[in-house]
């Protein structure tokens, strides 16, 4: 085991520098019309949620988070929500200004999506992001039941078309070993998959799931896909109750850590911890978990082609977060 995570570590360097970064995934909404994935929070929420459009975020918090994100430095990782809760042109809406305002392309993780669908967003994402999230084909049957490989397959050759890259999530403690690496190894090279996100398993209530994978365990996976994918960027997620973990899954060959509830817990003992384990990595952070950034809200905001209420919307939601990011 640690021969390879020494390993994997030497990949990593001679493939990549020492920065590390907070991706930070920009969630759009707590409703998902599948609801069915028997790990996700969504899952326990869908016979609840009696107004599904109630269920969402607005305009003004997502854009306002993005502006905050890129004044800290945070990558966003990608847009995220779950099936059905917005409709297409929405979706538009949003990924067009995410872009407007990182000055960079987004990816998408919003479900699988048709060719004329998916060329709706070509001008403004990278790449789109399949939910894998569990490699053992029997398991993932069972547990992601309304999203099979094949829509995810066919949403990859939509991205081939139009020259998007290809992107997958993949969640650790899910009854999956060790041994079902091969498949994972299988699937990227058979996609052509450019980034992966691996999450450690934080069994919500509600669900079939009790414990999360142990750090010796999930810290495998990252290093035996290093390995075999020396330039594959590799993002690690763990809950802020595992900030212990983030050291190691940086030596066993991530790129960067997602996960991470910052704007709770900006500037708090978690943050400062999270400082601690990149150093124990040898690897340098690229952005804030501290201190404040200074914002210019109207000259970012009038980036955006939105009208004035939403503006005015916007400034709020900003000057409420780095309020409640200031008490930290």
């Amino acid at each position: 085991m640690d021969d390879l995570i020494l390993k994997a570590n030497k990949i990593y360097q001679a493939n990549f520098d020492n920065i590390t970064k907070f991706e930070r995934a920009l969630f759009l909404s707590w409703y998902c019309s599948k609801g069915d994935c028997k790990f996700c929070y969504m899952s326990t929420q869908k016979d609840l949620i009696k107004e599904p459009m109630k269920a969402r975020r607005s305009f003004a918090s997502i854009f306002a988070e993005a502006i905050i994100s890129k004044a800290c430095g945070w990558e966003i990782e990608f847009l995220s929500g779950g099936y059905e809760s917005f409709d297409l042109k929405e979706l538009r809406f949003i990924t067009q200004n995410i872009n407007k305002i990182t000055g960079k392309k987004q990816w998408l993780n919003i479900g699988t999506l048709s060719e004329d669908e998916l060329e709706k967003f070509v001008p403004y994402i990278e790449g789109y992001v399949g939910t894998l999230e569990c490699i053992n084909p029997k398991l993932r049957n069972e547990i992601c039941p309304s999203k099979p490989l094949s829509d995810i397959k066919e949403t990859f050759k939509a991205c081939d078309k139009f020259g998007l890259k290809k992107a997958v999530t993949v969640i650790i403690g899910l009854g999956e070993t060790i041994e079902d690496f091969i498949n994972l190894k299988k699937f990227i090279e058979e996609n052509n998959i450019s980034r992966i996100t691996f999450y450690s398993l934080n069994p919500q209530k509600g669900t079939i799931f009790k414990e999360s994978p142990t750090i010796d365990y999930y810290e495998q996976w990252i290093a035996k896909t290093r390995e075999s994918f020396p330039k594959l960027h590799i993002v690690a997620g763990a809950w802020y109750n595992k900030i212990d973990y983030y050291g190691r899954l940086l030596k066993a060959g991530a790129n960067n850590f997602t996960k991470f509830p910052v704007l709770k817990l900006f500037g708090s003992k978690y943050a400062k911890e999270i400082l601690k384990e990149v150093s124990v990595a040898k690897r340098i952070f690229s952005g804030e978990l501290i201190k404040l950034p200074k914002i210019d809200i109207k000259k970012e905001i009038d980036k955006l082609g939105v009208n004035d209420t939403l503006k005015n919307q916007i400034k709020n939601k900003i000057e409420s977060y780095l309020s409640k990011m200031k008490k930290k």
